[in-house]
């Protein structure tokens, strides 16, 4: 009985990301404002692309071995990204508010201008197309690992690793080479 639940678990999860998810952005795209949560479980806020250059970093899942590796480039690099004309750095995950401000709290303590953001739902993740099946590891669809350099609210490059295990493209310093 259990082994026919857990299929029937792990089929309704696929068939969810396939459902949640459209054709994954593209440069030229555009992304268009969703609302998730920064700092509390019942505030909404936009992500909100103001002209000039943006970067949003997707990751599987706060706190996690790859992710708490890969994020602390973004935040000891948030000047040279300012400095390369970067308004804003998004880290964004499927995960809830708890958790993200915790992490965010973890990994700066100092304080940091990188924005960590909980799109709990996926609906943002989603609208990109860039949710996948993690349940095998984390029990739910979750956003794969990539990074979208964005001019205002148009996808400019986007940066998608196949393994959402590892870190080869979507690294700090790489995408800080890709910025003129």
């Amino acid at each position: 009985m259990t082994s026919i639940i857990n299929t029937s678990a792990e089929a309704a999860h696929s068939i969810a990301v396939s459902l949640l998810s459209k054709a994954q952005v593209q440069p030229g795209s555009t992304i268009t404002e969703h609302s998730v949560k920064e700092t509390a479980p019942n505030t909404l806020v936009p992500i909100k692309l103001s002209p000039g250059k943006n970067i949003i970093v997707g990751v599987p899942g706060a706190f996690s071995g790859t992710c708490t590796a890969q994020i602390p480039g973004y935040i000891q690099k948030y000047d040279q990204f300012k400095a390369k004309g970067v308004n804003e750095v998004y880290v964004v995950a499927v995960n809830d508010a708890f958790a993200m401000k915790a992490w965010k709290e973890q990994l700066a303590p100092e304080g940091t201008g990188v924005r960590f953001m909980a799109d709990d739902k996926g609906s943002f993740t989603s609208s990109l197309g860039l949710m996948f099946d993690a349940t095998p590891v984390f029990g739910a669809p979750r956003s794969k690992r990539y990074v979208i350099i964005a001019d205002g609210d148009k996808v400019e490059s986007i940066f998608i690793e196949e393994d959402p295990t590892k870190v080869t493209i979507t690294g700090a310093e790489t995408i800080l080479s890709h910025l003129s």
